[in-house]
C-alpha cells in the first residue's frame, strides 16, 4: 500500500468523524517544525503535520488555565453532563475512531474498537462519579465542633500519552479530570498524533455545542520531546499524568518534584504469570497467548515472563509453540488477523537484539522472525517469540516492548513468587491454579508485589472499574476506576466551631 491510498483512507475516516481535515503542511519531510505521520501497517510517511510552537503551546495552556478557573466553580453534576455528551459522541463515532486507532497504532481492528469502548466506559463511570465526589464527616473531640473532609479541583492537568493506547489513556485521565473540575492539556505520542487530533476535535465540538463558555478548557499539543518538557515545566500545569518508559517517567518525576507538582506515573511493566501444577491448561494457554501476543506485545501489561511448574513446562511449551506457529500475523485491518505490526523498525531491532542475547546465553528461541517484508518492506511484522530458559537473566529482566515470552521452570510457589517479584517493575501479574490456597497466597502480602494481581486470567485487558497502575519502576500512579479520582483533586480538612467557647484540642489551656 503506498502513501497516497493510505492518505485517502485516513481522509475517509476523518470525514466519517465529521471533522475538518487535519492541518497538513506542505513542508518537506523532516523539515523544521514538522511531524511526519506514518502508519505502521506499511511504514510509509503519508503526510506532515505542523509542530506546535512554544508560543502556540503557551497560548493554548493560558486559554485552558483561564477556562479552568471558571470550570472549577461549575457544579460537578454539570461537569458530568459535558462528559456524558462526550461519551455519546464517542458512541456515535466508535467505528470510525476505532479504525483510525488501528491504522495509526497498528493494533488489530477488534482492539481499536475495544480501545474506543474503553473511552466510552470511563465516560460513563465519570458521569456517575460527578455526583459522588464526597468526603467524610469526622468526629471532633471538642464540644460544639464539627469536622469534615472536602475535595476541590486540583488545577490544570497535563497528560502525556504513549503510542500503544493513543486515546484510551487520555480518556482515563481526561474524563476524571474534567468531572473533578480541571482543564486538560494533552501531549500525545509523536507516533500517533492523528488519533489525538480526532478525539480533541470531537471534544471541541461537544464543548462548542453545549458549553461554549468553556472553549479551550482542553487542548492538544502535537510535537516531540521538547514540547513534553515544556508542558511539564509550565507553571500553570499543576499535575502531570505521564504514560511511557521508566526513563521518561524518571525525568518527568524529577522535573515535577522541583516545582512540587503532583504526578501520576504509568510506566513500564515486565509482567509475569505463574502456571501451577493444577492449572486448567485450556484456559491458561488461551489467556497467556492473548496476554503475550495481543497488540503485538506492545501493552504495558503484556505478559513477558512465565514461570511454569517443572511438571508442566514441557506440555505448556509444546502447546504454546503450536498456537504461536498458527497465529495470523498481518494487516490489522483484515478480518482474521490477530497480530499486527510493531510500531516501527526500532521496535523490531530491539526485539532482534534481545533474542540474539538469549541465543548467546544458550536459550532456545522459537519464532521471532521477520514476516511480510516483501509486501511491506518499510513496516515491521514479526512472529511472536518463545524463549526457553533455566535462569532469569538480565535480558529477561529487561522490558522489551515486543512479543517475547520467556518460559522458565519452578519447583515451589515461594520460588515462583520470588521470581515474579525480582523484576524492577511492578505493574501486572497473574497465577493459573485450581488451588484456593495458592491463589490467596499469591494475592496476599506475601505474594505478588504488583499493582495488579490476577487469578486465572492474564496480565492484560484490565477493566476501567479498578484503579490501574503499578509499583516500583512502574511509577506508583493510579488511573481510571476505584478512587483514582482523588488524584485529580485536593483534599481539605475543615473544622467548624458552632459554639460560643473556644476549647482547644488535646486539652491544651491557653488563657489570655
Amino acid at each position: 500500500m503506498n502513501a497516497q491510498p493510505f492518505a485517502s483512507t485516513f481522509a475517509a475516516c476523518w470525514q466519517d468523524l465529521g471533522l475538518a481535515a487535519p492541518p497538513w503542511t506542505a513542508a518537506a519531510p523532516g523539515g523544521a517544525g514538522t511531524l511526519a505521520v506514518r502508519s505502521p501497517i506499511d511504514g510509509e510517511v503519508f503526510g506532515q503535520l505542523p509542530v506546535c510552537s512554544p508560543a502556540d503551546a503557551d497560548a493554548r495552556i493560558a486559554r485552558a488555565h483561564a477556562a479552568q478557573s471558571l470550570w472549577a466553580l461549575t457544579p460537578a453534576p454539570a461537569r458530568g453532563e459535558l462528559v456524558r455528551r462526550l461519551g455519546e459522541a464517542l458512541r456515535t463515532h466508535k467505528a470510525a475512531l476505532g479504525r483510525l486507532v488501528s491504522m495509526e497504532a497498528g493494533k488489530i481492528l477488534q482492539e481499536g474498537l475495544g480501545e474506543v469502548q474503553e473511552m466510552i466506559d470511563i465516560c460513563d463511570f465519570a458521569v456517575g462519579l460527578s455526583r459522588q465526589l464526597h468526603g467524610l464527616t469526622i468526629a471532633s473531640e471538642r464540644p460544639s465542633h464539627a469536622m469534615r473532609e472536602t475535595w476541590h479541583p486540583y488545577g490544570l492537568c497535563g497528560v502525556i500519552s504513549a503510542f500503544n493506547f493513543p486515546v484510551a489513556v487520555w480518556a482515563w485521565n481526561a474524563a476524571l479530570a474534567l468531572v473533578c473540575g480541571n482543564g486538560v492539556v494533552w501531549k500525545p505520542s509523536e507516533k500517533t498524533p492523528l488519533c489525538a487530533l480526532a478525539v480533541q476535535g470531537l471534544l471541541d465540538r461537544v464543548i462548542a455545542d453545549h458549553a461554549p463558555q468553556f472553549a479551550g478548557l482542553a487542548c492538544v499539543l502535537t510535537g516531540g520531546r521538547q514540547l513534553g518538557q515544556a508542558l511539564v515545566q509550565h507553571p500553570s500545569v499543576r499535575l502531570v499524568s505521564a504514560t511511557g518508559s521508566t526513563r521518561m517517567g524518571r525525568e518527568v518525576g524529577m522535573a515535577c518534584a522541583a516545582h512540587f507538582k503532583r504526578t501520576i506515573l504509568e510506566l513500564g511493566g515486565n509482567n509475569a504469570a505463574i502456571v501451577a501444577p493444577s492449572a486448567d491448561l485450556e484456559l491458561t494457554i488461551r489467556a497467556m497467548t492473548f496476554a503475550a501476543a495481543g497488540t503485538a506485545g506492545q501493552r504495558c501489561t503484556t505478559l513477558r515472563r512465565a514461570f511454569v511448574h517443572a511438571d508442566r513446562i514441557e506440555t505448556v511449551a509444546q502447546r504454546l509453540r503450536q498456537v504461536y506457529a498458527r497465529l495470523p500475523v498481518g494487516d490489522p485491518l483484515q478480518d482474521g488477523t490477530l497480530v499486527g505490526p510493531l510500531i516501527d523498525a526500532a521496535a523490531g531491532d530491539a526485539m532482534a537484539n534481545a533474542l540474539a542475547s538469549c541465543r548467546a546465553q544458550g536459550n532456545v528461541v522459537h519464532g521471532g522472525e521477520r514476516l511480510l517484508a516483501d509486501r511491506f518492506p518499510r513496516a515491521c511484522y514479526v512472529r511472536p517469540a518463545l524463549v526457553l530458559t533455566d535462569t532469569q537473566h538480565d535480558t529477561m529482566l529487561t522490558e522489551t516492548f515486543a512479543p517475547i515470552l520467556y518460559l522458565m521452570p519452578y519447583t515451589s510457589l515461594d520460588e515462583a513468587i520470588a521470581l515474579n517479584n525480582a523484576a524492577s517493575h511492578g505493574l501486572s501479574s497473574c497465577i493459573f491454579t485450581e488451588s484456593l490456597r495458592e491463589a490467596e497466597r499469591f494475592l496476599s502480602a506475601a505474594g505478588s508485589d504488583c499493582g495488579i494481581a490476577n487469578v486465572n486470567i492474564g496480565t492484560s485487558g484490565a477493566e476501567i472499574g479498578g484503579a490501574f497502575g503499578g509499583e516500583k519502576a512502574t511509577g506508583g500512579g493510579r488511573e481510571s476506576g476505584s478512587d483514582a479520582w482523588k488524584g485529580y483533586m485536593r483534599r481539605a480538612t475543615n473544622t467548624v466551631n458552632y459554639g460560643d467557647t473556644l476549647p482547644l484540642a488535646q486539652g491544651i489551656r491557653f488563657d489570655v
